[in-house]
């Protein structure tokens, strides 16, 4: 691997997600792109090769720069999410490179809440992009993840086009385009003209992630690399609260936590809270910039970042924590009102409805303890009687109940703290927007 270079942090850090169906070629495209940009040496990637080759798995070996356990890459199937970096002149780039297979989407959804730019995989493969788009495949679920999460930007990287059933056919490429492009405007919510770009590209052979390929006359925008690079900065304000969700935890010689810096800066020997237990202020013993690992004094938002923290225990935080200043708490309860979609559900929902709220890091369970109102999708008006249950397709306001005490804001206030999603069943039924706090009567 190549060090980071010591301007590194002094860069915008934008954070990419892989995401869409198995198969699609997420984590070869990760690969191809940290061998292009010098992260993955020629030695390295020929021994990737090598060991491909003895597991008859030859065409997976530029995965292997993310797939890194051996049941990731004897099943070809990323289960953990991968987690890279790389260089260009002008910024730095956490890659995350998302599972595909439905079994890992809870996996998928609190990395995918640390992204600013989805990369959304398509196989252009004949067969392929209809098994994932297609009812069942994770194309439609991953989108609409990323979008419900807050990625602010999708590109969408139509991958395979040198396979022998496409051969660069410009036809084949608008096919996928044409199927994709309504989807993704109405269901999703992405807005065609700011957020949505579509580029070919072959993640085996590279062509189009770094540089122009001969082979595609037709496309003339820019290669992946150079148009991540012309990206408006995504990032808040260095001025705003602290906001950092834990992602993770665990106990190195100390208290280690990971997270995303939302909103805010960090420095090392800062004092903080970590809500929703307000009585825990704690100390920033260390400070890293992730995946690189590299130590450093103070953060700035959009940071993935490890902290070693003194005052607390490893056994005293869960994912979904949130560490904060003590002048700007964030919120913490169990019950909130709310604007949810629903997207998909057979059966009617009534409330005593339960399911697993997504928001943010955090993983609760959840109730629908009312229904308070339907809201009609076009004009935003809001029914004058309680609907006595909901339905696919439907948007309503709701009051939710959590299981146990949550840190979460209102949509309005903070946009990343107020989204979330609901799902049961291993399928994603509903997303939404938190309207309200509700305060708890004593």
């Amino acid at each position: 691997m190549v060090t980071t270079p010591p301007d590194a942090a002094r860069k915008e850090h934008v954070s990419v997600v892989f995401i869409g169906h198995v198969d699609a070629g997420k984590s070869t495209i990760a690969g191809h792109i940290m061998y292009l940009t010098g992260m993955v040496d020629d030695r390295t990637l020929e021994k990737y090769k090598e060991k491909a080759k003895e597991k008859n798995r030859e065409s997976w070996y530029l995965s292997w720069a993310l797939d890194i356990n051996e049941e990731e890459r004897d099943k070809g199937k990323t289960v953990e999410v991968g987690r890279a970096y790389f260089e260009t002149e002008k910024k730095h780039y956490n890659i995350l490179d998302a599972p595909g297979h439905k079994s890992y989407v809870p996996n998928m959804i609190g990395e995918a809440s640390q992204a600013d730019v989805a990369v959304l995989v398509i196989s252009a493969r004949k067969g392929e992009f209809e098994t994932g788009f297609e009812k069942g495949g994770q194309t439609q679920e991953h989108a609409i993840l990323a979008k419900t999460v807050g990625v602010k930007h999708i590109i969408v990287l139509i991958n395979k086009m040198d396979d022998p059933t496409v051969d660069w056919c410009h036809e084949r490429y608008e096919e996928c385009k044409e199927k994709l492009l309504p989807f993704l405007k109405r269901k999703v919510g992405f807005n065609p003209k700011k957020d949505i770009h579509f580029m070919p590209c072959s993640g085996l052979t590279g062509a189009n992630l770094k540089e122009p390929t001969k082979q595609c006359t037709w496309y003339t925008g820019l290669p992946l690399i150079p148009y991540l690079d012309t990206l408006a900065n995504f990032n808040a304000s260095n001025d705003g609260p602290v906001r950092l969700p834990i992602l993770d935890k665990y106990n190195d010689r100390g208290t280690i936590v990971l997270g995303k810096l939302e909103s805010g800066s960090i420095c090392k020997g800062q004092q903080l809270i970590m809500m929703p237990n307000s009585k825990h202020v704690v100390e920033v013993l260390d400070l890293y910039h992730m995946p690189q690992d590299e130590e450093t004094v103070h953060a700035t938002p959009g940071e993935n970042l490890r902290l070693r923290l003194k005052g607390i225990e490893e056994g005293e935080i869960l994912p979904g924590f949130i560490l904060c200043n003590a002048e700007n708490l964030c919120h913490a309860g169990c019950t909130f009102d709310a604007r949810i979609e629903i997207l998909e559900h057979k059966s009617i929902i009534c409330p005593g409805y339960n399911a697993v709220l997504y928001i943010h890091t955090c993983v609760e369970d959840v109730q629908i303890t009312n229904l308070i109102c339907l809201v009609d999708k076009k004009s935003s008006e809001k029914s004058k009687t309680r609907p006595r249950f909901v339905k696919q397709d439907q948007e309503c306001i709701v009051r939710l109940r959590t299981a146990r005490v949550i840190c979460l804001e209102t949509f309005r206030d903070f946009p990343q703290m107020g989204r979330f999603t609901l799902r049961d069943e291993g399928k994603t039924i509903a997303r939404g927007i938190v309207l309200k706090l509700v305060p708890e009567r004593d």
